[in-house]
């Protein structure tokens, strides 16, 4: 897992082993099992990571109108029961060239105004929720409604 994994060296002898992974892949879900001796001592601790990914039909950043699917996943064990997609913090989205789909999201022409942050929530058959962020990107125009700018001869056009 080199380089993505360390330690904090300084943070050892406060008692602090704690492990950091950046960035977090889905192959690195399961048990994680820590031994530490200190003297005569040993000190052992189990940590299970479990991973959500969000993942794109097409790469990030999306053109505007293209067809895109948004697909939420987890290594929860349990069996899913719902997926709800929240954008820029509201839950939605209504509208009709939005499709829910079980664990993805499908927006048939995606526009300007559906860039930002994006949130899948995965609830589970034993009632846990959990949830992953995903900033989408647009790529389009996002300019006045009229096309037809007006600008002096002699000066600059924006």
């Amino acid at each position: 897992m080199k380089p993505r994994v360390s330690l904090q060296d300084s943070a050892l002898r406060n008692g602090n082993f704690s492990l950091r992974i950046d960035p977090v892949r889905s192959e690195d879900a399961g048990l994680y099992e820590a031994w530490v001796k200190y003297n005569s001592e040993v000190h052992t601790c189990h940590v299970e990571l479990g991973v959500i990914t969000v993942t794109l039909s097409l790469p990030n950043p999306v053109v505007e109108n293209e067809l895109l699917l948004m697909s939420c996943n987890s290594s929860y064990r349990a069996s899913l029961v719902e997926t709800c997609w929240f954008h820029n913090g509201h839950q939605g989205p209504i509208s009709r060239t939005f499709c829910s789909l079980p664990g993805a999201l499908s927006i048939l022409r995606p526009a300007m105004s559906d860039a930002g942050s994006w949130r899948c929530q995965l609830r589970y058959s034993d009632n846990k929720i959990i949830s992953a962020t995903y900033n989408l990107q647009i790529l389009g125009f996002d300019g006045p409604t009229n096309p037809v700018v007006y600008a002096a001869a002699g000066s600059a056009a924006h």
